[in-house]
């Protein structure tokens, strides 16, 4: 798939990280767009024109610790709070009283805890590949520490500091290509393969990254464009997500089990372990997500799932936007 013309436009605008990079497209009702790891802005280039074609201003940022954001120094400064209230300044700065916030992997639960921390701020959350899970249960490390028997599950391999860096950071283009692929529909290990979500003892993620070729969704030169990204700024900032867990768990303590009452929206892909180790989370929105409008599985669709799918992406998200109330 070609790199899609992009008339938009950059700015950095004021947050508590600093500032915050971000990029606009299209006049209308406000719509935030949130990436995950290891993404950025660039992960929204097929919704952008898209939505904003159908009557919205799209704008979608580099998390902090990502891009040409600020990247605070102290891992401390990556917890979910903090990243809410950089999603509120963005739309203070942009002049907006409200927005809706479309969230893809850990973009995903940041739009949701934007909107269950900051419902005067966020009307209206979609997510994408992740399910709102509400905060609960044992500790994060506690539960993440007995996943995968004899192996170890890529969480806890991304928490200890340098550790994750120390292998992605020597070839950044080459460990993104083989990350990129493993999660991708059509690029994917095979099901009786070792699982790319997991670290055989002493090994590296890398060591289970199989695919010889990109994914179809993933040219070379949008590689290009995410390796340049993070050769440039490195691995920590973005890691630096999977550090606060815990934090989180200590911080949303208030907010345990707590709905998103907001209309809202998920699409997951049914080849994504993100989608199908959850299938609970999704059988309980009625009770957690009590304002869902709709909820989708894309067959055949892997992780990325706005880059692999990006017109039924843009379908879904402009007739679920398009519908809520002004």
């Amino acid at each position: 798939m070609s790199r899609p013309a992009l008339d938009v436009t950059h700015r950095m605008v004021p947050s508590p990280a600093g500032r915050i990079h971000l990029v606009e497209q299209g006049t209308g009702p406000l719509v935030l767009l949130v990436h995950g790891f290891p993404e950025s802005w660039y992960s929204w280039r097929h919704q952008l024109p898209a939505l904003a074609s159908a009557g919205f201003r799209a704008v979608a940022v580099d998390v902090r610790g990502y891009g040409r954001s600020s990247k605070p120094a102290d891992p401390a400064a990556y917890r979910m709070l903090d990243l809410v209230e950089d999603n509120v300044a963005v739309v203070h700065a942009l002049g907006e009283p409200s927005a809706a916030i479309v969230g893809h992997d850990w973009g995903s639960p940041i739009a949701a805890n934007s909107a269950l921390l900051r419902p005067d701020v966020f009307r209206a959350v979609g997510l994408l590949s992740v399910p709102y899970t509400p905060r609960g249960g044992p500790r994060p490390t506690d539960v993440f520490a007995g996943v995968g028997g004899d192996d170890e599950f890529y969480v806890s391999y991304f928490q200890q500091p340098g550790r994750a860096e120390a292998e992605v950071e020597p070839d950044v283009r080459g460990w993104l290509a083989g990350f990129y692929a493993a999660l991708s529909a059509d690029t994917m290990p095979a099901p009786n393969a070792p699982d790319p979500h997991f670290v055989g003892r002493g090994g590296k993620l890398r060591d289970r990254f199989r695919a010889e070729r990109l994914p179809a969704w993933l040219s070379e030169d949008d590689l290009d464009v995410y390796a340049a990204e993070f050769e440039r700024t490195g691995m920590t900032g973005p890691l630096n997500r999977y550090r606060n867990m815990d934090r989180d768990w200590e911080d949303l303590a208030d907010f345990d089990g707590a709905p998103i009452t907001q209309p809202s929206l998920f699409v997951g892909g049914a080849l994504d372990a993100s989608t199908t180790w959850l299938t609970d989370a999704i059988k309980a929105y009625s009770t957690t997500l009590p304002g869902l409008v709709s909820s989708h599985i894309l067959d055949d669709c892997g992780h990325w799932i706005q880059q692999e799918r990006p017109a039924e992406i843009n379908r879904l998200l402009t007739e679920w936007l398009g519908g809520l109330p002004v």
